[in-house]
């Protein structure tokens, strides 16, 4: 499967990106030189992680029928003091809340996520160690 990804310098740091019809902006900070018009590349790929693992554990819960009222995610992430900084520790927080949730499935399905379906978590790990931790609601 391949995939073509455009980017075009816009001003300063940043760079306009298309990939598959859309279009974003990533930007540096500006203590680099950017305006902070858009995330940094960097940041682009936690936030990748967090919708490749939030869509994952979505779509494995709907296969066992487990239903939630809300679910959301928080990524916290340490780099390297070293050049080129990559990710050497990051956590995801998972949060679920709803009636009658089953812990066992969600677990389940985190692990499917991190370990088996989620390029991107699998692109990360070779840099970073990925741990979780789950909060659950029950209403």
């Amino acid at each position: 499967m391949s995939q073509t990804v455009h980017a075009t310098h816009s001003e300063g740091m940043a760079f306009d990106i298309t990939v598959g019809g859309h279009t974003l902006t990533a930007d540096s900070l500006a203590d680099f030189g950017g305006q902070d018009r858009g995330p940094t590349p960097k940041s682009f790929l936690l936030a990748g992680l967090a919708g490749c693992t939030g869509m994952d554990v979505t779509a494995i819960l709907g296969k066992m029928q487990m239903p939630y009222d809300s679910f959301s995610l928080q990524i916290d992430a340490e780099s390297a003091d070293t050049h080129p900084h990559v990710y050497t520790k990051v956590h995801i927080t998972y949060k679920f809340s709803g009636e009658d949730l089953d812990a066992a499935k969600i677990e389940k399905a985190i692990g499917l996520s991190l370990n088996k379906y989620c390029p991107v978590a699998a692109t990360m790990k070779h840099t970073a160690e990925i741990t979780y931790s789950l909060e659950i609601n029950q209403s």
